[in-house]
């Protein structure tokens, strides 16, 4: 039992730390890297508590340097499914109450953890399993995870907090269940913070999870669960297996105690997976919670009032950073002709400076995409557009995936507003620019909010404040998470929560009270200290 009213630490956000040469960070990062590619790591599911090997290994290489193998993971099957799902119910009623200040402390522990002797590991795992720079690592898998952790706690006691008011000698209360069941939590690869996010955030409110990570991410995803059992996360709360999306499908969505899902990944996946629940709506003690941010093509749209140089900084950051593997990547841009000469002179610049290649060197800005199913899709967009007669590679355009899955960072420019690489999700590094006359903003605004059946992140850029007001005003149904005079990326957690509408997902912003919501259900209590003993009201009563 609870024997106090707690007030949690107050949660600020993690300082992000430089790595420059000759700091301490940089030494344990470079030593961590180089511990980690000298060893194999065998890496076991996680299923209630207990490592599990299959002996049907998949080896892990790192996406740029396909010469190196890290280690193994063992693949599971279906039988390693259902025994998630049985130790997950097996743990969930003594989790469910334990009091939330007890399980507050074990992923605030888990925070401390990862801000100091699981620093290095979390980023190492991270840039070698995921091909991702220092920075881009320490942004996700350190900073973001950790803030999520901290704030999460934070948003908990404040839902626990608010209660109804009561009448005179009455009390009311109101108690937030977890859900009856298990949750399961449907990972991507290109966020270690998503992949940490989604499956604590509904055990902070006393359910309990089954883990399907990214194959691609499981590498980093692996040290976060040292993280947790380290943490004192008690066995069968968060059980991490690694089974195809399919496998764990039909076994997850079958079962009566499917009480939800948490989701990153593609539209297609996400609107299938809402197909099978809906058909199988008969079969659950309950109706599930479908919680999903499913992508983005997201835009950047400048005014000719625009500053050039701000403006080329959020392209060159926005569209690149992390090969455009991000949600909310900018991945088309729409610049006035009146500052377009400007913006195309910085912008290849900019570009031209780009060092591509191993995480290991870290004054490379790009690295590799995520494996070779993404390579040829990007490639295929690129080799399409080469072909076009109306379409213009400005910079970029290249590839090669003889020693890891190198693109080009590549700017297109399109005479078509509506061509293809300007309305479908690529999810890699390029960008496509359509230049249009100053006198059509307002036309190329209702384009802009029509182009994609996406809503997830977008930008614009003036310095005229009449301008941005309308423009903020023309696309508010275009973007979850707006952007005025910034990249469309980066959105920090307690202060731009994260998610978008149409397309892109539930919106149920990642990063703040509002997704915690959807992890309970609420029971309201009424005490009647005095209750009546007669049944007759007064109206009743002669005259």
């Amino acid at each position: 039992m609870s024997l106090g009213i707690f007030n949690t630490p107050t949660p600020v956000n993690e300082p992000v730390k430089s790595y420059a040469p000759g700091t301490a960070e940089r030494a344990a990062l470079k030593a961590q890297i180089a511990a980690y590619k000298s060893q194999q790591r065998d890496i076991p599911m996680y299923i209630g508590g207990q490592e599990v090997r299959t002996g049907n290994m998949v080896s892990i290489y790192p996406p740029h340097e396909l010469s190196h193998r890290l280690g193994v993971f063992h693949q599971g099957d279906a039988t390693h499914v259902k025994q998630a799902i049985d130790a997950a119910l097996k743990a969930r009623e003594a989790w469910a109450d334990l009091p939330w200040e007890q399980r507050a402390s074990i992923f605030l522990k888990a925070a401390e953890l990862i801000a100091g002797p699981y620093r290095a590991k979390m980023n190492a795992a991270t840039m070698l399993g995921q091909s991702k720079n220092v920075f881009q690592a320490e942004i996700d898998s350190a900073c973001e995870l950790i803030d999520f952790l901290r704030f999460n706690v934070k948003f908990m006691q404040e839902i626990y907090e608010q209660q109804p008011i009561s009448s005179p000698g009455i009390w009311n209360r109101l108690e937030q269940r977890p859900l009856e069941g298990f949750v399961f939590a449907l990972t991507p690869f290109n966020f270690t913070a998503i992949g940490g996010n989604l499956p604590t955030a509904p055990a902070m409110m006393g359910n309990v999870v089954v883990w399907k990570p990214a194959n691609t991410q499981i590498y980093s995803a692996s040290v976060f669960m040292e993280v947790l059992k380290e943490a004192g996360l008690p066995d069968g709360v968060i059980n991490l297996v690694y089974v195809s999306g399919p496998t764990a499908g039909e076994v997850i969505f079958n079962h009566p105690d499917f009480a939800g899902i948490h989701f990153t990944g593609s539209t297609s996946t996400f609107q299938q997976i809402w197909k099978t629940i809906g058909n199988n709506i008969h079969l659950y003690r309950s109706y599930p919670r479908i919680v999903g941010e499913t992508g983005g093509k997201d835009f950047v749209f400048a005014h000719p009032s625009a500053d050039v140089k701000a403006l080329t900084v959020a392209l060159s950051r926005g569209a690149f950073e992390y090969q455009g593997q991000k949600c909310s990547a900018a991945s088309r841009a729409y610049i006035p002709e009146s500052i377009w000469p400007e913006v195309k002179k910085y912008l290849l610049e900019d570009l031209a400076s780009f060092k591509m290649g191993v995480v290991d060197d870290f004054s490379n800005f790009i690295n590799a995409v995520i494996d070779e199913k993404a390579f040829d899709k990007i490639a295929a967009y690129i080799d399409a557009a080469k072909n076009n007669p109306d379409v213009e590679i400005i910079a970029g355009g290249n590839y090669d995936k003889t020693k890891g899955y190198f693109i080009e960072p590549t700017v297109i420019r399109t005479q078509d507003p509506g061509y293809v690489t300007m309305c479908e999700e690529i999810f890699g590094p390029v960008l496509t620019i359509y230049v249009y006359k100053d006198e059509e903003l307002d036309n190329m605004l209702e384009i802009a909010d029509k182009t994609s059946v996406y809503a997830l992140t977008g930008a614009i850029f003036a310095q005229d404040r009449y301008a941005i007001h309308h423009m903020v005003n023309k696309l508010r149904n275009a973007a979850g998470n707006f952007y005025i005079n910034d990249k469309p990326t980066g959105a920090v957690v307690g202060q731009q929560p994260f998610g978008g509408a149409r397309a892109s997902g539930t919106n149920d912003k990642a990063g703040s009270m509002i997704n915690l919501l959807r992890w309970v259900s609420p029971r309201a209590i009424k005490e009647t200290f005095v209750p009546p003993i007669d049944y007759r009201y007064p109206f009743m009563q002669e005259p």
